[in-house]
């Protein structure tokens, strides 16, 4: 909770900059999910490295590292617990959080939780937690004392972006939608739900204002009917007034004409400063970040002040508690930039961990989440804008050989070819998307392109081989259905799975769960828009239980639309034959998967 007087701080104006000239009131940790946060006192900084697993600690007194902690696959959100130096860090990969001792550089705790946990906050003492958990679309309450669960209750899908309000209830995020949810923190039950925009995407975090009824979250508008780079991706501040009732009170800021004609790309984190008369937010495709005037109004609500260049792919964005500096993390420089809020001047870079990996997909990587050139020369647009972290972004697509539903990378090294059009047989080939008017971009081979299917683009270029090894580094996570194996209903759904009776084994098959061919599954007349159909290339099964929606047109919104509605001549599998009770076999092997690594 944020306790500050209006008259707290003096305002004052020089050409066109707001300086801050008297202190600030001090702000509590824990308020926001983010990559990073700072301790109450402001003695220390901590940063979650999702590449290398650990957490640093930063001591802000000498600016140095003190120390980095491991704690798992791909660590997300991470937050201080009250007014105290410990820690929470959520463990998205292993499906843990953890508790820290930032003083010592030790683990204290680890619980496991269902699946996914990506936001945390604490409340005002430090001793309740509350986090995501993404694909269950939960949020559970811990008592970080004893390591225990006390509450789990689900709240929406796909849910990340977490924030307390200062009265104490609770705001999160669907991901994929936009969706802001309020939540009464006592039962965790939704109290009131803003509806956004359907284009409204990637919505990972959210913040609430100290003193008004305001909240920010940053996201992306994806305009599905473009296949242009100049008109179907948007970054975007997205301001909810949260004593609106359900349906109202959203308003969007486009962030690319928020500063004249400037272009921005990819909107991560947003912050505020401890008055909330400063909104600062970081931009991980373009490498920049706009601090802006917050205004009292209910029209303009924020107003541009200065654009700063930040480093590669900034993630997280905090302000000191006392107003006077403010950090940013570069998730692929591996450091943190701190700046003066006086002067708006980057002052100091702190190291805070080193790329694990080969240089070569370090430097893939970079390319990936890039939207400046060679990548894309307009800037809206980059790799990651619709894969994030090589995920799906829950859209179809509407492309110029047809509807397109976007996959996940985790597989693409063993299931070439590649597209629901088997129109690539290698990662190289997307050379011609860069090229494209989707990004734009002026491309990375220097020398002639060779077409898709035809002789290797591999070794061509440098950097179009770095982006492939990136790419194909992408694995499958275990699927939660079967933490504790198959079930017996899976077990059922696996033997109809592999029966001659209903034939899915015949395509899906191998240990990625596909023959690489493709196939007349009775969908290439369901859009009027189709050029490259019927047949469709047979899509990998492993993490099918958090794809949706599912087909090349993105038509079934489940699994059991897979197999029933969306299967109607049984050209997808005989499944017409199936009683209510198979289908929900079926779906629930299917949910399993992978249940071992192929």
């Amino acid at each position: 909770m944020v306790l500050i007087s209006p008259l707290c701080c003096t305002l004052r104006l020089l050409p066109g900059i707001l300086l801050l000239t008297a202190g600030f009131a001090s702000v509590q940790a824990g308020t926001s999910n983010g990559l990073m946060d700072l301790s109450t006192d402001g003695r220390l900084l901590a940063c979650s490295n999702r590449d290398t697993g650990t957490v640093t600690v930063v001591d802000l007194q000498t600016g140095e590292k003190r120390s980095e902690i491991a704690v798992g696959l791909h660590p997300e959100g991470v937050t201080f617990l009250g007014t105290s130096h410990r820690l929470a860090v959520c463990v998205y990969g292993d499906d843990v959080v953890a508790v820290l001792d930032a003083d010592a550089g030790t683990v204290l705790s680890r619980m496991d939780v269902e699946d996914e946990p990506y936001g945390v906050v604490s409340n005002l003492e430090g001793t309740r937690l509350f986090v995501t958990l993404e694909f269950p679309g939960k949020v559970i309450e811990i008592d970080p004392a004893n390591a225990a669960i006390l509450q789990s209750v689900p709240v929406g899908k796909m849910v990340r972006g977490i924030a307390r309000m200062p009265a104490g209830q609770l705001l999160v995020t669907e991901y994929l939608t936009g969706v802001v949810k309020r939540l009464n923190s006592s039962t965790l039950q939704i109290e009131q739900t803003w509806i956004g925009s359907r284009q409204e995407n990637l919505a990972r975090q959210i913040v609430a204002h100290p003193e008004r009824d305001k909240a920010y979250l940053p996201l992306q508008r994806s305009v599905t009917n473009v296949a242009h780079g100049e008109g179907s991706i948007f970054p975007y501040l997205s301001v909810v007034d949260v004593k609106s009732p359900t349906g109202t009170g959203r308003k969007r800021i486009q962030m690319d004409s928020f500063y004249q004609t400037y272009v921005v790309a990819n909107p991560w984190e947003v912050a505020l400063s401890p008055d909330g008369r400063r909104l600062y937010i970081v931009f991980s495709g373009t490498n920049d970040m706009f601090v802006c005037r917050v205004l009292d109004d209910d029209y303009v609500e924020v107003e541009f002040l200065k654009l700063l260049r930040t480093g590669a792919n900034p993630r997280a964005v905090r302000v000191a508690p006392d107003g006077t500096k403010f950090y940013v993390y570069n998730a692929l420089d591996f450091t943190v930039d701190v700046f003066d809020n006086q002067r708006l001047k980057r002052i100091e870079t702190i190291p805070v961990t080193n790329w694990p990996g080969s240089e070569e997909e370090l430097l893939g990587k970079r390319l990936f989440y890039t939207a400046l050139p060679p990548m894309s020369t307009r800037k809206w647009i980059s790799c990651s804008s619709c894969h994030p972290d090589g995920d799906n972004d829950g859209r179809t697509w509407q492309q110029p050989e047809g509807l397109r539903n976007t996959q996940a990378l985790a597989g693409i090294r063993d299931t070439h070819p590649i597209h629901w059009s088997a129109d690539r047989d290698e990662v190289q080939d997307f050379e011609h998307t860069i090229r494209s008017a989707l990004m734009q971009g002026r491309g990375l081979i220097r020398a002639q392109v060779a077409e898709s299917l035809g002789p290797p683009n591999a070794g061509r270029s440098r950097e179009l081989d770095a982006l492939a090894a990136y790419a194909n580094s992408h694995t499958f996570s275990l699927s939660p259905f079967a933490k504790k194996g198959l079930s017996a209903s899976a077990r059922r759904g696996k033997i109809l799975f592999e029966s001659a009776a209903t034939g899915c084994a015949e395509c899906h098959s191998g240990t990625s769960l596909t023959d690489r061919k493709l196939h007349d599954v009775g969908t290439g007349q369901d859009d009027p828009t189709e050029l490259m159909g019927p047949r469709y290339d047979t899509p990998t099964l492993l993490g099918i239980y958090r794809t949706g929606p599912y087909l090349h047109h993105g038509q079934a919104e489940t699994l059991e639309e897979v197999l029933t509605t969306a299967n109607r001549q049984d050209r997808h599998g005989r499944t017409s034959q199936l009683t209510p009770e198979d289908v929900h076999d079926l779906v629930a092997y299917l949910q399993a998967l992978p249940y071992e690594q192929p």
